[in-house]
């Protein structure tokens, strides 16, 4: 292969992951601001599914909700996506012990099946992973 054609190759896929990275952002960003506002929307489950060993549930659930807004919003900007992702993993880090509480207590959560509760376990390494994925620099 020639030397121009391989480049042109490499352009092309540079941009189309480039293209990529900014839908998934977009989206990203807006499954985050869906679920803080969620918090305020839908409080009573929320707060069901902070553990009981955590106190104050009620400005737990209200915090980590402005936490999604805020960063979902940030994520939304080029310029601040680096400190939301760092930010998103902190949280998804953070509310970690409540999906365990509900994967370990099913019969607290009759609407919702006890196989969904456990694939949020791994699903959040996924969405640690790609908050990652905006937290890293950016390639030169």
């Amino acid at each position: 292969m020639m030397p121009y054609a391989s480049s042109v190759s490499g352009g092309f896929l540079f941009q189309a992951i480039s293209i990529l990275k900014t839908v998934v952002r977009v989206l990203f960003a807006a499954f985050f601001i869906f679920a803080g506002v969620s918090h305020f929307t839908n409080r009573a489950f929320f707060i069901a599914i902070v553990p009981p060993y955590l106190p104050w549930p009620v400005a737990l659930v209200y915090i980590s909700g402005v936490a999604e807004i805020v960063l979902g919003a940030l994520l939304m900007l080029p310029r601040t996506s680096r400190l939301a992702g760092w930010g998103l993993i902190a949280l998804l880090i953070a509310v970690f012990p409540a999906n365990v509480h509900m994967a370990m207590n099913p019969e607290l959560y009759p609407n919702i099946s006890p196989t969904a509760l456990w694939i949020r376990l791994p699903l959040q390494g996924v969405l640690i992973a790609l908050a990652y994925w905006y937290a890293r620099p950016a390639a030169r």
